[in-house]
């Protein structure tokens, strides 16, 4: 926790910049970065070893996975939650609850993803535990996040902000504890759903971390707040840190990830990533703008009710294969292609989430 040599910001040289915001940020990026490219082949060596013959792969699933993909070790998400743990603590400042309940949510949702990583991994199947438990598991550290929020945030906390429309939130009160879990739960799964192509998660993931980032300065920022016309959040700008974490451990797993992966985040990862990402909107207030920022997370989810849906119900499907990358799978298009259209989708999202900062 560095944040204590901006006490001597009155003295002349670099400890002045430990008080800014931006600073801390890239050097949480460039510590994470460091982190998971200098301890990655150890980890990776070590879970090839404990693992054997790797991730199960879904029999259902396209059938190139399992000649492409097979042996690939899983639970690479212990790498990034590395890096963006150890990086957050260190850069973030301790006085703001906002970086530690994300932290609990990130750490509580990656131990429910690591459990189910190794249920799969000892039992070499792609089944984890139970659907029910797993989500009854979930919701309640999302509440124990939320609860937390509405006693640090005061009345407003357990507010929904609409956007586009100048001051108008709509008032949960207890109602809270359904909504913000709701959206911290079906964010961390729509993640998890994305997560099947080398590289698809990770960069998305990052593109909406940045986004959420700069959201999270500006709401934190009494001025900024009141320019925008967005809710001030106060003690919420560090979670800009934390966003910086995430983008330079993000950045050393795709190193190893980008394909042909050398391991996969598994549920560890993409779990712990999409919790992160909810939690974050639910703290700044930007819940339904997470929904168009991370638009390329809720298209897979989507994807997947619709076709299980349709099945139940006609017995057709609509999509060849859910999640809808498996879609485009069928129709031919490389893999490759596949993770680089979507990651300009997930930019160009992110763009458009932005731009909604000034449409008041």
């Amino acid at each position: 926790m560095l944040t204590w040599l901006s006490d001597w910001a009155h003295l002349p040289g670099v400890f002045r910049l430990f008080h800014w915001l931006t600073f801390r940020t890239l050097g949480a990026a460039g510590t994470g970065l460091f982190l998971v490219l200098f301890f990655g082949p150890t980890i990776i060596s070590m879970l090839r070893l404990k693992q054997g013959k790797g991730q199960p792969i879904r029999a259902d699933g396209p059938a190139s996975h399992l000649l492409t993909k097979k042996g690939t070790p899983t639970m690479g998400g212990l790498m990034i939650l590395f890096g963006l743990i150890a990086s957050s603590l260190l850069w973030a400042d301790p006085e703001s609850p906002y970086v530690w309940i994300v932290l609990f949510v990130t750490f509580g949702f990656g131990a429910i993803g690591f459990y189910d990583d190794y249920l799969k991994v000892t039992k070499q199947s792609h089944l984890g535990f139970s659907g029910r438990a797993r989500l009854a598991a979930e919701y309640v550290i999302a509440a124990i996040a939320c609860l937390a929020m509405m006693h640090v945030g005061g009345p407003g906390a357990s507010s929904l902000a609409v956007p586009f429309v100048q001051g108008y939130v709509l008032d949960f009160g207890w109602g809270f504890l359904l909504f913000g879990p709701f959206v911290i739960v079906a964010f961390g799964n729509a993640v998890n759903l994305t997560d099947g192509l080398d590289g698809l998660a990770i960069v998305p993931v990052m593109i909406a971390a940045a986004t959420l980032g700069m959201i999270a300065y500006l709401a934190g920022s009494a001025f900024f707040a009141h320019y925008l016309l967005i809710n001030h959040v106060p003690l919420a700008g560090d979670l800009m840190v934390v966003c910086g974490a995430l983008i330079g451990a993000g950045a050393g797993f795709l190193w190893f990830n980008a394909p042909p992966a050398q391991i996969f985040m598994g549920d560890t990862g993409s779990l712990a990533l999409g919790g992160l990402l909810g939690t974050m909107a639910v703290a700044v207030k930007h819940e339904i703008v997470l929904a168009v920022i991370g638009g390329l997370f809720v298209m897979e989810a989507v994807s997947v009710i619709v076709q299980v849906a349709s099945f139940k119900l006609t017995g057709k499907r609509v999509f060849r294969m859910a999640p809808i990358h498996h879609h485009f799978e069928q129709l031919g298009w490389s893999e490759p292609q596949i993770v680089m259209r979507f990651w300009i989708v997930a930019f160009v999202l992110a763009m458009v989430g932005l731009v909604t900062l000034k449409l008041r």
